[in-house]
């Protein structure tokens, strides 16, 4: 069959098409427009058409599929227009609702605030910061030397033209700020985003949370810290549980010390989560270092104070379990589900 033959066969086709409902326009538009429909092979077949003849086979193309697209165009529009008026429906009204599915908080987001609460409860405000900051803020002015380690480009994130400016690795350049500008008593939690230049693992990540917190004052003990922290994780973990305190080393404590809780899971008997030891770490703190209140203009023969640190990630972590930092930011739906309040 020729050609021509072929395209007025189509035309008939596309013009005795008849189109009641959405299905049917749907139909109508794979059978003739679409890319694996019956005109496009003609088109395809036209590449075969002698040269003598492609200017009429090409205006019967043309004419085909400017026929079948207005044809499509113009049901398509009839077929909204009685929608809106009502005239048909493509549901049945008489079929139970279908509930919308809610979603959830991420679990960063649900302990970070659960974090915040207790400690404003206790009288802390909070006090936010820049997350690109200068190396007085992050380093220096929390007394750690020229060569420590920390400053190497391993650890931290430069500004490539600028080695005085880079990512803050922690937010304890917010207490620095603070203390600049505020007087004594001050008693801050700071909460956000920090960086480090970290491998990515189930371990360890180049961005994650922090919340620290400060309190400077008058008479201000180590007591005071053991109490506060006491508290927090009596309010986080549940009443049964204890803390331990182990000496430790910060350039901006003195002294210093790790913090741990008594494993949930096994009461501190010992289990793989806190790998039989009975204790899980949570976070560091120390009374704040005299050079550190120095460089903030505020007397260490007159004030003291105690700051502490934690990363959010790692209370989600204890708090459910969860093996594999990296599953917070994939974004996997399967994890976030769990966390339906």
């Amino acid at each position: 069959m020729r050609i021509q033959d072929q395209i007025a066969e189509k035309l008939n086709l596309v013009e005795a098409y008849t189109i009641t409902d959405a299905s049917s326009l749907e139909a109508f538009r794979l059978l003739f427009i679409s890319k694996k429909g019956e005109l496009s092979a003609l088109f395809d077949a036209f590449k075969q058409v002698p040269n003598d003849q492609k200017k009429e086979v090409g205006q019967l193309l043309n004419q085909l599929k400017n026929t079948a697209e207005e044809k499509f165009k113009i049901q398509k529009e009839a077929l909204e227009a009685k929608q809106q008026d009502g005239e048909i429906a493509d549901f049945d009204v008489f079929l139970p609702p279908v509930p919308h599915a809610l979603g959830s908080l991420h679990p960063l987001t649900t302990v970070g605030q659960e974090i915040i609460d207790i400690f404003t409860k206790m009288g802390f405000t909070l006090s936010d910061g820049p997350e690109i900051e200068t190396d007085w803020n992050n380093f220096s002015a929390l007394n750690f030397a020229e060569n420590h380690p920390a400053r190497e480009m391993q650890d931290t994130f430069f500004v490539e033209k600028n080695p005085d400016i880079l990512l803050r690795t922690h937010t304890s350049s917010v207490q620095i700020r603070t203390m600049s500008t505020q007087k004594p008593p001050i008693r801050i939690l700071s909460v956000g985003r920090v960086f480090r230049n970290e491998t990515i693992s189930a371990r360890a990540h180049c961005m994650f949370h922090q919340v620290e917190g400060l309190y400077i004052n008058k008479k201000v003990s180590f007591a005071e810290l053991k109490q506060t922290l006491l508290h927090f994780a009596k309010e986080l973990f549940g009443h049964k549980v204890q803390i331990r305190m182990r000496p430790s080393y910060f350039p901006f404590t003195e002294p210093s010390a790790e913090v741990d809780v008594s494993c949930s899971l096994c009461h501190g008997k010992g289990c793989n989560v806190c790998k039989h030891t009975g204790w899980l770490e949570i976070c560091g703190a120390g009374m704040v270092h005299p050079n550190v209140l120095k460089n903030c203009g505020i007397d260490p023969e007159a004030y003291t104070g105690f700051a502490f640190g934690m990363g959010i990630e790692r209370i989600v972590m204890l708090k459910y379990n969860i093996k594999d930092l990296r599953l917070y930011t994939e974004n996997d739906i399967r994890f976030l589900r769990q966390f339906k309040i």
